[in-house]
């Protein structure tokens, strides 16, 4: 209930941009640090060494900076955006199907990235990206960006790594020997609906999907007829990264939409796990941090971005998470990414992530499209078996 009544709460978040008035004047220059910061940030995005003592991106920055940081670390992108509604945090490290949201609600203030010396290294795909950028205004500095992969137990699929979300969404044997009914996860959020609308797209194509999250009505039931088969073999529905974990380890979990965090840590415990980039794609996260538009520590936050656009933490990042860095220049010379890692997590795949942002009534690709509340509404009518 918890969880339904955030999602509940982000439906109010939801506003027409053609109503939105101008947006206020971004900081015109920096002062000096109020001595703390407060991050609501996705699982595993602001480490301090708590977990591994390589991976603290947070302790130099408090050293240099006097700026305490505190996290709170939310599951899905409806929390971000119902905890951002509530207010008291500085910053949030939100992917595209909260972003506009957040702008639209106005939550969140422009940035100035005069202010920001690194900008200029962030990757050109991302530096003007519309998940955050809104009339040539910026809204955020990119953070990390990836792919929901496909994750797998290596026992179950033996030596047959699975090639297609067919796995999770279509009853069938698995290589061995069982059926995939009950031994399936599917993510507890509505954007997941795009998750079943790409599957749509190289399976039905006479369906004419062109855009995962720009749905007509018979698009948008077909990916819930899809749904509600899947709620037939789904044993749990997942939102939190370490449940997750267990469910692999304990449940008898074996394939899910995940994301690289939960790969690499399990893989790095010696767990019979790996994942894949199906054949259809994947929908994906290209992330940003963005400034509240009450934020107490305006000075620290800003501090903050320019820390987060370092090559070092960009690199370290992306090792943690298994992400691709927003700064090109952290994909070389990164001891825990390595020269690899960004090929590994995903560089060259940009193209064929569909990533994640807040479907809106008012689309590019057909006149008219099933807004954002309607896919609240009605996940949260799958998941309870309606």
């Amino acid at each position: 209930m918890k969880q339904v009544l955030k999602s509940c709460t982000a439906i109010t978040a939801i506003f027409s941009f053609a109503t939105a008035t101008l947006a206020q004047e971004p900081l015109k220059e920096l002062g000096k640090g109020e001595g703390a910061l407060s991050i609501v940030a996705w699982a595993g995005y602001i480490e301090r060494g708590e977990t591994d003592k390589n991976y603290d991106w947070v302790t130099k920055f408090e050293q240099e900076t006097g700026c305490k940081v505190t996290v709170k670390t939310a599951a899905t992108s409806d929390e971000m955006v119902a905890l951002m509604n509530e207010g008291g945090f500085d910053l949030v490290t939100a992917s595209g199907d909260a972003s506009l949201r957040l702008v639209a609600g106005k939550r969140v203030q422009p940035i100035n990235i005069d202010l920001i010396p690194s900008w200029k290294t962030i990757d050109e795909r991302l530096q003007n990206a519309p998940w955050h950028t809104v009339g040539g205004t910026h809204y955020g500095t990119p953070y990390v960006w990836g792919p929901n992969v496909l994750m797998y137990n290596t026992e179950a699929f033996k030596d047959q790594p699975p090639k297609s979300w067919n796995v999770v969404f279509e009853e069938m044997t698995l290589p061995d020997g069982k059926s995939n009914k009950g031994r399936v996860q599917a993510y507890d959020g509505p954007i997941y609906i795009a998750d079943a609308a790409l599957y749509l797209m190289a399976h039905k194509p006479d369906l004419g999907i062109k855009d995962p999250y720009e749905l007509n009505e018979d698009q948008y039931k077909a990916a819930l007829d899809l749904l509600r088969g899947q709620r037939q073999l789904v044993g749990r529905y997942w939102h939190d990264a370490m449940i997750q974990i267990d469910d692999f380890k304990n449940e008898g979990v074996v394939a899910s939409g995940s994301w690289p965090f939960q790969v690499n840590l399990m893989k790095a415990e010696g767990a019979k796990i790996d994942s894949t980039f199906p054949e259809e794609g994947a929908t994906g996260w290209a992330d940003t941090t963005m400034l509240h538009v009450d934020s107490e520590h305006p000075n620290c936050a800003y501090m903050w971005m320019e820390h987060s656009l370092s090559a070092k933490v960009q690199g370290d990042v992306a090792a943690w998470f298994g992400a691709v860095p927003s700064v090109p220049a952290a994909c070389k010379g990164n001891e825990l990414l390595t020269d690899e890692g960004c090929a590994t997590n995903g560089f060259d795949n940009f193209e064929k992530i569909s990533f994640w942002r807040t479907p809106v009534s008012k689309c590019e690709s057909q006149g008219e499209c099933v807004p954002y509340h309607r896919w609240v509404s009605d996940y949260i009518g799958v998941i309870g078996g309606r």
